[in-house]
């Protein structure tokens, strides 16, 4: 199990990064991200280890609970009847330009608020945002993350092959805007 074996690792890297902004953004071309990559099936795991490790100092952001909370916003009928109209295109659904609230809003609102509250902002859960048409670099390059005074860190469910990232260890995923710690 790559857990055992990595996890120290993973959250060392994690540590300096979080405590080397300046340089997490230059290797991150202007970025102010980390994604935390790990295999999906031990989610529970790092999470766990995570919440142990930065529970005074992070806001740990659940994408299932604003995905649900953003549906519950119109209630389950609305929401299927607009998901049914519009599935072809889900950014229109999850992530558009309208003053209606969505879910990408959703997102980075608990951003700013867990800033605000001078916490890291950890967003977990991630999975969730498959077949949204949000994808991580969506939220890596709001300008709300990129002048964040601390980094935001993405758990991300995927596996690495030679200098690629595949988000749920299938969909290629950009890592334009952050570091990666693998």
């Amino acid at each position: 199990m790559p857990y055992i074996t990595d996890h120290k690792q993973k959250f060392a890297d994690l540590k300096f990064h979080i405590e080397n902004q300046d340089q997490l953004r230059r290797r991150a071309n202007g970025g102010n991200s980390i994604l935390f990559s790990y295999v999906p099936k031990e989610e529970n795991l790092y999470i766990e280890k995570a919440r142990e490790l930065y529970s005074e100092n992070a806001a740990f952001i659940d994408i299932s609970k604003l995905l649900i909370k953003f549906i519950d916003n119109d209630g389950w009928d609305s929401f299927q009847e607009y998901y049914n109209d519009f599935q072809s295109t889900p950014h229109v659904i999850f992530r558009s330009d309208d003053p209606s609230i969505d879910l990408f809003d959703l997102i980075i609102g608990a951003i700013e608020e867990a800033s605000k509250n001078e916490q890291i902002p950890f967003l977990i859960r991630t999975g969730c945002l498959f077949g949204t048409g949000i994808d991580n670099v969506n939220i890596m390059e709001n300008k709300a993350v990129m002048r964040l005074p601390r980094p935001l860190v993405i758990f991300y469910p995927s596996k690495i092959e030679d200098d690629n990232i595949y988000f749920l260890n299938f969909k290629p995923a950009s890592k334009y805007r952050c570091t990666l710690v693998k």
